[in-house]
């Protein structure tokens, strides 16, 4: 299985955890130059930023330890772009981590903060 395939399969199993958690999902691979957002979603009143990160076993660290700051600025500028874009107005704003590592899906919730 080709990695862009690999990575489809594991955002579509991030997409299923979060509408089965009540989430409306709104757009999913959202471009722009500054970067990519895997899912952006409504959980409640708040818009929230998903990245999802798969990795095959511990061996060479964690889901989590692959945002690093760079990916960090990359998410923040593009999920700007994207509240510009569409002149969006939310009561907040939150950006979460879909960590599935081997058979392990984990949802971390605000993991930037104080961003806004």
């Amino acid at each position: 299985m080709k990695s862009y395939e690999k990575g489809k399969l594991f955002e579509d199993k991030a997409v299923e955890i979060l509408k089965k958690a009540g989430y409306r999902i709104l757009d999913r691979n959202f471009r722009t130059r500054q970067g990519e957002i895997d899912i952006i979603a409504e959980d409640g009143d708040t818009l929230v930023f998903v990245e999802v990160r798969y990795r095959k076993n511990g061996n060479f660290g964690s889901p989590e330890e692959t945002v690093n700051r760079q990916k960090v600025k990359k998410l923040v500028s593009t999920a700007y772009r994207y509240i510009s874009m569409k002149n969006l107005n939310k009561a907040g704003i939150r950006f979460d981590l879909i960590a599935i590592e081997g058979g392990q899906i984990r949802h971390l919730k605000n993991v930037i903060e104080d961003i806004f």
